[in-house]
This record gives C-alpha cells, structure tokens and sequence, in this order.
C-alpha cells in the first residue's frame, strides 16, 4: 500500500481493535464501500489496523482513532464530518474530484445552486486572486466546494464592483469578498460557508469555533409547541433574514435542541426556552439581561454585545479553568451514578473503603504505641514507688546490688567516706 497508494485515490479508515467508536463505525464503513464501488467511483475504500502498522499511521500524521483520511498524491485530506454513509461519501466525492469545477452555462449554474445551500464562485480570467483561491481551495476543500464562472453565466441580479471578484451564494442572496473589510481569503471562505441559520448540535457548533463568529442560538425542546418556543425561535430566524447584512460578518444565528451541550459549556443548568450569544473562541457567553420579547429587543441585545455594554461570563482564565475541571469531574460521576449505580458504586466505593481502611490502620497504630509508652512509663514509676517503701531487706539486696555495680577503686572511696562519716 504504501508503495502503490499514490497510482490511486483512497479513502482510508486508520483504526483501533479495542476502539468502541471504530466498532460502531464498521458496519458504516462496510456499506460506503459496496455503494462507492457500485456507483463506479475512482475512489478505492479501504481500512488499516493503525496499532499493527503505527510507522504509516505516524507518517499520515494519525492521532485518534477512527480517523478518516482521503490520500490523493502527495496530500492527506482529514475528514471531520459526521460519520455517516451519505456525509463520508459526499466527502469523498468532493475531495476527489477538481478543486475548482467549471460552470459553463447559466443552467449548469441554476443546477448547481439549488444542490448546494452555500455556493463559493470565482468569476474572472487569470489573475493573482485567482492563485489564491485554488490555494485557498486545496485547503477547505474538505468543507465546501469551489466553482468558477464567467460573467454572464451569473444571475441578472448579481450586480459586481470590479473583477476579477469571489462570491459566495447563500440564504437567497450573495456576498462579494472585500479584502480590505474581509481580510485573508482562506479566512473569509471558512466564515461564510455556514448558512446564516442553522439547526445547531455538538459537533457544528465545534466547527463554528474556526469561524471566529459569536452564535447567537435559541435553546429550545423541538417537541414542544408551545408559544415561547416556537415565538423565541422565530426571532432568531427573523434577524438572521432581515439583518443579515448588518450582522453577518460577525454572528452566526440558529437553534439547538435541549440544554444538556449548552450546560456543559456553560457550567450551569440553563432554564429552557431562553436565548444565549456563545463565543466559542474563549468560552465567553452572553445572556439577556431582560426578557426577549421581540425582534427589536433581540436586536438591542446584539448591538450591546458589539459595543461592549453586555456583561460577559464565563472564559477560559485559571479560575475558569479549575472549576471546568471541578464541574466535568462532578457530571462524571452523576452520568456513572446515573447509568449504573453498581458500577459507580464500585468504582468510586472501593478506592474509598482502601482509603478508608489505610487512615484507620495508620491512627490505629498510633494510639497503640502512645498507649504502650503510657504503660510503660506509669510501671516505670509504680516500680520507684515499690522501691521507696519497700522493705529493709529489699533495700540493703538493692544497695548491695548497686554496689556490685561499681568498681574496685570507686568501692575503696565509697568506704572511706562512710569511715569518716562514723
């Protein structure tokens, strides 16, 4: 394989035997497969046991398990889409295919356009923006797709500045790229590649981090209908639509059902439905100081989080840190708890009943000897007691003992002394 891969494109899957996510990846791998085999792609799909053969994991630059790469010559494109049949396979085709594909008619144009929600054109000859784009194309590929066109194949009511230009087709409308209010290209590209609204989870939310975009989500039950519900995320629905040209650049709007992601960033249980503006670059949150009740107060709300009046909190600062670590370390044990109690119980009661048992044993001990040196010391002074009053018999055996004790030369003193005294 790694003498002959580069005579062919491959999508590979690096895996671990012992990986629970790899093993519910298999059947999924399985049917991607048959179907790209079946819809005669050039892609050839295959798996490879990254702890067998960890010299060419390394050299694809593996570090998790599953990771889905697409090989084409000398480039290694990583995958980081949902990991269904329809996403890897629609991945694989895009990355396979020509960086930049040509619309040559207005009605290849009209087709491409309704198949893709979000549409990136360059439109132009040969020129050094051009250059950037394919480079920036080979890049993001892995996200989107690339098209380029000539003037007339373009909608009557695409109205240009200048060209050589990139737009970008979305949400019923377009965007021109300004270098001097959008910056880099590559980064502007990967901020408006998402739709101005977006039914948000998990994962898109991970991808919205890169955009460097504030997202502004209502945090809603999808069943249920009532009016607070339906009315919160309709206000999000009707700013992105109606101020998407004032707040584009910077925010990203959408919806996400249920509080138990959002509790997580946040660190709090956070009362449904409500609305909250995400920064997902440092872990900054903005809630509404008022309630919500129409587009013009959603407005006003967003305009204070620009101008700096809205109070942040939250972050990613030291305290921040340690009570993240504090809050994950607690929810662990509640989902253990929760999901199993006999196993927290076990996992958390048995180090805890050693702990329990070694402080018993270490202050066991201690008391122990103090109460040895205790009994030693009160025999110590009842044997002086006996000594004191005991009889003449057992003083003179004492005084003849200690005298026993002493030598030749402290005797012959001793005597002389008591001849003296007599």
């Amino acid at each position: 394989f790694k003498e002959n891969r580069k005579d062919d494109i491959w999508l590979v899957d690096f895996y671990a035997p012992w990986c629970g996510h790899c093993k519910k990846l298999e059947p999924v791998w399985n049917e991607v497969g048959i179907e790209m085999k079946n819809m005669g792609s050039p892609v050839k799909v295959g798996k490879m046991d990254a702890t067998s053969f960890s010299s060419i994991a390394s050299e694809f630059g593996v570090r998790g398990y599953p990771t889905i790469k697409l090989l084409k010559g000398d480039l290694a494109y990583n995958y980081r889409g949902p990991r269904t049949k329809d996403d890897i396979i629609e991945f694989a085709n895009r990355v396979a295919g020509p960086l930049i594909r040509p619309l040559p008619s207005q009605h290849m144009f009209e087709h491409v356009q309704r198949r893709h929600p979000v549409l990136f054109v360059y439109v132009g000859g040969e020129s050094p923006l051009k250059e950037k784009y394919v480079e920036v194309a080979s890049e993001l590929i892995v996200y989107t797709y690339f098209f380029s066109a000539s003037e007339d194949v373009l909608p009557e009511y695409v109205t240009l500045p200048e060209f050589p230009a990139v737009v970008v087709f979305k949400d019923g409308t377009y965007f021109v790229y300004d270098e001097y209010e959008d910056g880099d290209l590559s980064s502007w590209i990967n901020r408006e590649r998402f739709q101005g609204y977006l039914n948000v989870d998990g994962f898109t939310l991970y991808e919205l981090g890169d955009t460097g975009k504030l997202v502004a989500i209502a945090v809603i039950d999808d069943k249920n209908s009532s009016v607070e519900h339906t009315r919160l995320k309709s206000i999000i629905q009707e700013v992105a639509r109606d101020y998407r040209y004032h707040f584009h650049r910077d925010f990203q709007f959408g919806h996400m059902d249920g509080n138990d992601y959002i509790n997580s960033l946040l660190m709090d249980d956070l009362t449904i439905p409500t609305i909250v503006v995400l920064n997902t670059s440092n872990q900054q949150y903005f809630l509404p100081d008022r309630h919500i009740e129409n587009t013009e107060d959603m407005v006003q709300f967003i305009n204070n989080i620009l101008d700096g009046t809205a109070e942040a909190q939250g972050g990613d600062g030291l305290l921040q840190r340690i009570k993240r670590i504090i809050y994950d370390a607690k929810s662990t044990v509640v989902s253990v708890f929760k999901s199993s109690p006999l196993l927290g119980c076990f996992l958390f009661g048995l180090p805890l009943g050693v702990i329990s048992i070694m402080c018993y044993g270490i202050c066991a001990a201690d008391t122990d000897g103090g109460l040895d040196e205790h009994e030693a010391a009160k025999k110590e002074n009842g044997d002086r007691e006996l000594t004191d009053e005991g009889s003449e018999e057992e003083q003179e055996e004492e005084k003849n003992g200690k005298y026993t004790e002493l030598s030749d030369g402290e005797l012959k003193q001793k005597d002389i002394m008591e001849k003296k005294k007599d």
